[in-house]
């Protein structure tokens, strides 16, 4: 099969070293989206004295462009450090595993296409362990993408990425660290699935229409079918995870749900669609062009 999950040569620690290489690269090009993201994620409707709702942030274009301007042009690059440790792990460890597991439920010895339906069970795992060891980059990265422009003389809650890890240590303890990891796993699990069993399904799709190869035409298309199918499935797990992570007073998982929903409606789970689709399309793209390109590579 020529899809993402295709019998390949090279070993597990190789897989594991072009995914975290592709995941980082396609991460830092596509981290001021997901900062823009964040913030309109964790934004909430303020009522001025007239009992207009205004917002700070309207739109991929203007949040970005207010960050920017407010904050400077590398504050749309906050949370990098973190970011980058997520992808070297969860990256690696999502992608790495795939074939493995996929293995464990066929069978080693299938000729031909891989059953949808295992494909899906097999990226629902990986992205469930990937993000159990990985949560506390995620954790570190939001916090840090959520901390808009302060006041002056108003000190910021943390100086850095490794000022972050040990301030959530010391102050709320080690299993602070793994906040918001119930719909983190949900979420990633959901979206590792719809993304590489998606990316596999797509490609293969491409490949039977006449005139199409195994080329990086096909790779860009079938990387926009991940992310689109990604998006649609994982948004509300996404806000409620951001929520989560970025603002301590939820009691639980479902007391987030439950009070976004009721204070701002349902619409209030897809805040950010195309920004999110913007992120999560562009960054499949980047990451499955360059992972296939590696691992070409790696093949020789």
């Amino acid at each position: 099969m020529p899809g993402l999950g295709a019998q390949t040569e090279i070993s597990f620690a190789s897989t594991f070293v072009s995914s975290a290489i592709a995941a980082c690269f396609a991460e830092f090009c596509t981290l001021p989206l997901d900062t823009a993201k964040v913030r309109l994620q964790l934004q909430r409707k303020a009522s001025s004295a007239d009992g207009a709702v205004s917002a700070k942030y309207r739109g991929m274009g203007g949040t970005i462009l207010t960050i920017a301007r407010e904050e400077g042009l590398p504050a749309l690059w906050k949370g990098i450090v973190p970011g980058l440790h997520r992808q070297c792990l969860y990256g690696g460890l999502r992608i790495g595993l795939y074939d493995p597991f996929k293995m464990f439920f066929i069978g080693a010895f299938l000729f031909g296409d891989f059953p949808l339906f295992q494909n899906i069970l097999a990226a629902l795992l990986t992205g469930a362990i990937a993000i159990i060891i990985a949560n506390p980059t995620d954790l570190v990265k939001v916090r840090l993408q959520s901390e808009g422009k302060l006041p002056p003389g108003v000190p910021r809650r943390y100086s850095g990425a490794l000022d972050a890890y040990s301030s959530i240590i010391r102050q709320e303890g080690l299993l602070a660290l793994w906040t918001g990891l119930g719909p983190n796993i949900a979420r990633n699990a959901i979206i590792n699935a719809a993304e590489l069993a998606s990316y596999d399904q797509v490609k293969l799709t491409i490949l039977a229409i006449p005139g199409f190869t195994d080329s990086a035409l096909t790779h860009i298309l079938a990387g926009l079918g991940a992310g689109f199918f990604a998006v649609c499935i994982g948004s509300p797990l996404d806000v409620v995870k951001s929520r989560m992570m970025g603002d301590s007073t939820y009691k639980s998982t479902a007391d987030c749900f439950i009070k976004t929903l009721k204070n701002e409606g349902p619409l209030a789970f897809y805040k950010g669609f195309l920004l999110n689709f913007s992120r999560l399309g562009s960054w499949n793209v980047v990451m499955f062009l360059t992972l296939e390109q590696v691992k070409m590579m790696l093949r020789g």
